[in-house]
């Protein structure tokens, strides 16, 4: 009886704290799995965030607050000999903890903060690494190696590994509930798809001729431009092989549509349209091409290798294509606001290549003097300067900030048709790191 009343109270406790994130001066994250071992049954590792009043030992900081790392029960503690005395005493522990941070009522879970590079520490971990690693091993040439590695430093924001990611752990939990956990296959694509970000970032430098990339000097500085063009075809041949060891035909023909969009972006961007309206409609689908396509397919990817329905895979996708569009149009704007220094590369970069980005079009509705500079890509003395006093005085950046907007709350709206976790916490609030960053 005893042993059956506090397995009855464990439950209890734990089905009340799994759905709860107490105010800052409580419990600051959710419990993502069960916290208890029970009878006859083995539990994944799990990790409770804990606020401390400062100074205290290994703090992390998650947000501007300051936790603890509180590890519960471990995958191998709840062996079928379990006592019920040795089950009260992990309760008594935990609660012990949380004595002084657990009184009062508790909020929906929906009012906490998720970081979701904190969320997902120990799939992102050594990810740079590993992708190194590929490269290294598929090559004798040290100098392919060098150029072909330059970029994966460890420097870059890893949006796209960290998307895609959330979004597998997110379908897993949809598809799988409690019990799923992220596939090996899935953390490939995650990878692939950083791979495949590099290859292309490897052949703008060539193509644009840039000589900052990252706060650093770009490939095309540093090596012959002949030997970077290879070492970016050489980054996409190794990515493949990586697809081709998935074996999975779907995910081959969704990945494969990347590079294609890829090169069709390319050549749209050589390109102006006429009219106004063709513009901006060029404008769209270039950025789709060039930014979106990867994101939109690389979660599309990771939730096919889930074995989630159709209508999942394709919700994953308009999710990426939303938070894409929203991160470059993001990215187009900051390079009329930010510094070179925050960005890591010369601010007015796209005007000096004759590129014509949201911030301009929108311009052009009140200052149709644009438009020419567009059409002769501001190749004359003085455009660049003047185009960029122009959106600075029109509403250009003010609008394409609200369109980034619309965007992001559409990715976040779709995030929030998958089944409530953390990781569909974190897929809401990846939108809000796109539509707030500063590089």
């Amino acid at each position: 009886m005893l042993e059956c009343y506090v397995v009855h109270v464990l439950k209890r406790f734990v089905a009340v704290v799994a759905m709860a994130c107490l105010s800052p001066s409580r419990l600051c994250a959710r419990v993502q799995d069960k916290l208890l071992c029970q009878f006859g049954h083995k539990v994944r590792r799990q990790t409770v965030f804990v606020k401390l009043k400062p100074p205290g030992p290994t703090p992390l900081r998650i947000f501007g607050k300051t936790c603890q790392r509180v590890t519960t029960c471990g995958p191998a503690c709840g062996s079928a000999g379990a006592s019920a005395p040795s089950v009260a005493g992990v309760a008594r522990r935990l609660a012990s903890s949380l004595q002084s941070t657990s009184t009062g009522s508790l909020p929906d879970y929906g009012t906490q903060i998720v970081d979701p590079y904190r969320l997902l520490e120990d799939d992102l971990n050594g990810i740079y690494e590993d992708i190194r690693s590929e490269l290294e091993r598929n090559t004798n040439q040290s100098e392919l190696n060098t150029i072909a590695t330059y970029y994966f430093d460890g420097q870059g924001k890893a949006l796209r590994p960290m998307v895609a990611i959330l979004m597998a752990r997110a379908v897993n939990y949809h598809v799988y509930g409690e019990n799923s956990a992220l596939l090996a296959s899935q953390r490939q694509v995650a990878m692939i798809s950083e791979m495949i970000h590099s290859a292309s970032l490897i052949h703008d430098d060539v193509i644009d001729q840039s000589d900052f990339r990252r706060g650093k000097p770009s490939v095309n500085v540093l090596w012959n431009h002949k030997k970077v063009a290879m070492a970016g075809d050489f980054i996409l041949a190794v990515a493949s092989m990586m697809i081709a060891r998935l074996r999975s035909d779907d995910v081959t023909l969704v990945l494969s549509q990347v590079v294609t969009d890829l090169v069709q972006g390319e050549f749209m961007q050589l390109g102006s349209k006429e009219t106004e309206n063709e513009r901006f409609a060029h404008y769209l689908t270039k950025t789709y091409r060039k930014t979106a396509s990867l994101i939109a397919n690389s979660v599309k990817a990771v939730a096919l290798l889930s074995g989630a329905d159709e209508s999942t895979c394709e919700l994953a996708f308009q999710y990426g294509r939303n938070i894409g569009l929203s991160f470059q149009l993001v990215d187009d704007m900051l390079d009329f606001v930010s510094s070179a220094q925050a960005m890591g590369k010369p601010t007015a970069a796209d005007l000096k290549l004759g590129l014509a980005t949201a911030p301009v079009l929108f311009a052009c509705e009140k200052y149709p003097e644009l438009n020419p500079m567009i059409m002769r890509r501001f190749g004359e003395p003085g455009d660049v300067e003047r185009a960029f006093e122009l959106v600075h005085q029109s509403r250009g950046l003010e609008q394409t900030r609200f369109l980034a907007r619309r965007h992001g709350l559409e990715a976040a709206r779709l995030a929030q048709e998958l089944a409530r976790s953390v990781y569909q916490k974190g897929l809401v609030l990846a939108t809000d790191l796109v539509l707030n960053r500063i590089k």
